[in-house]
């Protein structure tokens, strides 16, 4: 799956050289955590600017400031003394594991998109990876999901399949985890929920079933 496939594409973006005021109207009228900062030309990357970055530079609650001087001073601050200059990129046609990495690496919750000319394409954020984590497992579909636990040995996949396709159940998702250990946990999505006679045969084949969620409603 590629960021390209669960970016916001076109994202609101806002110019280095607006003014506080204005990026904190954005944020407000759009419900916007973080906003992409962008060149003169308006497509070209230079910054973000996120909620944090606007309450270090702007006057604090203990500000002896009145409401007109703090409206004036955000209304003359520019964006680029707020944003964060040193931001972390990634293009839309890398892989969303690449995107999980970047930002456990960098410790952000978000990563502007860019193309190869470093224009502006989109924004993903923590919660579009969860999406696409929800959706590869399958887990709002309706039908179960059953993990069993399985050797982790060649074969042992195509042998619990064929159980699946004995009784004509489709498999919609499948994931293995494990790493090197002599035993793995098999997750697997399918299209049924009359699972005991499937459940049976698991075990009498050797397998021990670990979870079985059933869902009614996609």
């Amino acid at each position: 799956m590629y960021v390209k496939s669960r970016m916001s594409a076109n994202p609101f973006a806002i110019k280095a050289d607006a003014s506080l005021m204005d990026v904190i109207e954005l944020m407000h009228e759009k419900g916007l955590k973080r906003v992409p900062v962008v060149g003169p030309d308006g497509v070209h990357v230079v910054g973000i600017v996120t909620e944090v970055d606007i309450q270090k530079v702007a006057p604090n609650k203990a500000s002896t400031l009145s409401i007109f001087e703090i409206n004036y001073y955000l209304g003359k601050t520019k964006v680029s003394k707020a944003m964060t200059k040193d931001v972390t990129t990634i293009t839309p046609d890398a892989l969303l594991e690449d995107a999980s990495v970047l930002m456990r690496a960098n410790r952000v919750s978000a990563l502007l998109v860019v193309d190869e000319d470093d224009r502006l394409a989109g924004i993903i954020t923590e919660s579009d990876i969860f999406d696409a984590f929800l959706d590869l497992m399958g887990f709002r579909d309706a039908g179960s999901r059953i993990t069993i636990e399985a050797l982790n040995a060649p074969g042992v996949l195509a042998d619990v399949t064929a159980l699946f396709k004995a009784y004509n159940f489709n498999i919609s998702h499948i994931a293995v985890y494990g790493g090197s250990s002599e035993k793995c946990n098999v997750v697997i999505r399918f299209n049924a929920l009359n699972t005991e006679k499937l459940e049976q045969e698991l075990e009498k084949a050797g397998y021990r079933i670990v979870h079985l969620l059933k869902s009614e409603v996609a």
